[in-house]
């Protein structure tokens, strides 16, 4: 809960109050601090039950507040802003902070310390089972043979079988992108216009298609074809727009593809 107040010039939070004082925005002369705290006073005599918190917080802001407008009455050798006359509060406000933080760590050390004390109160037992649990241990080799011992030592003895590493997924033919260029350098200029399905017609493997999908891009790259598609998932058109018949360059990271 915030400490709130009433005034003339002013109505809520006494902390937005300060704020406003010093940002130049209200004018302390106009802040009438009899007012002030009779207003505050007669709030607190409305409450149910007592706010220490919010009753703080206006004892301080009210102390700034006729810290502040003492200074500015009473006359003084040189004229201070109002914010260098905070830079005291800030300064004290993280001392505070400071002090709760050490304070917070020192009772976390004094906890850890009677932890410490009643943990070297306990000894650890360091005999065995008592005499009463010794015959009633589980027999580790209760139902085993001799015929179990000599099969288990002839499993591991036996030959292993010798790792294999299956690469049936793998394909070992390699599909060159410059191949697949040459071979629609010659075929599309005969053809002209053609789509990509009937240029993969005659292609049996994915990777087959892949690399003719690239030599494509690398001769629309080049200017040699244009690539048309009418809609979305539609038919690749494939033009052939070259005027000469100089070979294409083909990239290094094309000149062998393998998947």
């Amino acid at each position: 809960m915030s400490a709130t107040v009433s005034t003339p010039v002013f109505d809520g939070p006494i902390e937005l109050l300060l704020q406003l004082v010093n940002g130049h925005q209200v004018d302390i002369y106009d802040i009438s601090l009899t007012g002030l705290v009779d207003a505050f006073v007669a709030e607190v005599a409305s409450w149910e039950s007592i706010d220490l918190a919010a009753l703080s917080e206006f004892l301080v802001i009210a102390a700034v507040l006729i810290e502040l407008k003492s200074r500015r009455l009473l006359p003084g050798p040189d004229d201070v802003e109002s914010d260098e006359e905070l830079v005291g509060w800030e300064e004290r406000d993280l001392l505070l902070a400071r002090l709760l933080e050490c304070q917070a760590y020192a009772a976390a050390a004094d906890s850890f310390t009677l932890l410490m004390e009643r943990a070297a109160r306990s000894v650890p037992r360091t005999a065995g089972l008592d005499d009463g649990f010794v015959g009633n241990a589980p027999d580790l080799l209760e139902g085993v043979t001799p015929a179990h011992v000599a099969a288990a030592y002839l499993r591991a003895t036996a030959a292993q079988p010798v790792p294999s590493v299956d690469l049936y997924h793998v394909t070992v033919d390699a599909v060159t992108v410059s191949e697949a260029v040459n071979e629609l350098e010659i075929r599309l200029p005969l053809e002209g216009r053609a789509t990509f399905r009937a240029l993969t017609r005659h292609l049996s493997t994915r990777i087959e298609i892949i690399v003719r999908f690239l030599a494509l891009l690398e001769l629309c790259k080049q200017g040699r074809v244009s690539l048309d598609q009418g809609q979305t998932f539609g038919e690749l058109q494939v033009e052939w727009v070259a005027t000469t018949s100089e070979p294409v360059l083909v990239g290094a990271e094309y000149d062998e593809y393998e998947g």
